[in-house]
């Protein structure tokens, strides 16, 4: 069976939203739905919180999840990447003697997130010959009817040829949904960015939200609940 590490970075040190990885989020830390989905999902040997914070490794393990180390201050400022907290996690592991076949970053705010798509990326990427897969969305609103407000304050279209085709007829666009990205160890990315080796795991809409400000916040707090009550109503 090949080995699976999931990986949730989450520093203390969020700008926005104070505390925010932690937030109480329907009487849970935000945090602890990313690890109860990763050891619902039964996929991982170990789900690792990389941390700068003590209270945030505290209530990381209190969900279930493992703190092996803290993260270094040089990787948890804002201007570092997921590549860099991922790599750093990965080489402390290896240098411990843990090896893995694949891992999954998985953000720590994802209340949203749900099972069968992590499980699906998981499934789609060991049988294929792409070396990643990423939780993907489609765009609400054409990208090529989309435009800019000038330094004048006026509307300037991006693509005006655009204005006048029908919403249809345009082609679909995605986004990163920001809950996951599985990774083959074993396999070098073709693409620095998503292109010919990523797998799309398509998220439907409405089970997908970044949380960035407070007022993301709050609409995330509205979906999960609309999506519970939806889920109660089927039973």
């Amino acid at each position: 069976m090949p080995r699976c590490v999931a990986i949730i970075p989450a520093r203390g040190g969020s700008k926005r939203i104070p505390r925010k990885n932690i937030k109480d989020f329907f009487s849970k830390p935000l945090i602890a739905y990313s690890i109860e989905t990763a050891l619902k999902s039964k996929l991982f040997d170990r789900v690792i919180v990389s941390t700068d914070d003590e209270e945030i490794a505290r209530t990381a393990k209190e969900y279930g999840a493992e703190v092996p180390f803290l993260r270094p201050s040089e990787l948890s400022d804002d201007f570092t990447g997921v590549g860099a907290v991922v790599e750093h996690t990965l080489n402390s592991l290896k240098e411990s003697g843990q090896d893995y076949d694949f891992y999954c970053l998985i953000y720590a705010t994802a209340p949203l997130m749900q099972v069968k798509y992590l499980k699906e990326g998981f499934e789609r990427l060991r049988d294929s010959d792409a070396s990643k897969a990423l939780s993907v969305t489609t765009m609400p609103f054409p990208i090529q009817r989309t435009f800019k407000i000038t330094p004048e304050d006026r509307c300037q279209m991006f693509w005006p040829e655009n204005f006048m085709k029908r919403s249809q007829d345009l082609e679909e666009a995605y986004q990163d949904a920001g809950q996951f990205y599985w990774k083959d160890i074993h396999k070098a990315a073709k693409d620095i960015t998503f292109g010919s080796d990523t797998i799309p795991i398509v998220i439907p809409r409405h089970l997908v939200q970044d949380i960035d400000t407070l007022e993301d916040f709050k609409r995330a707090e509205f979906m999960y609940e609309a999506v519970k009550r939806s889920e109660n109503e089927d039973r």
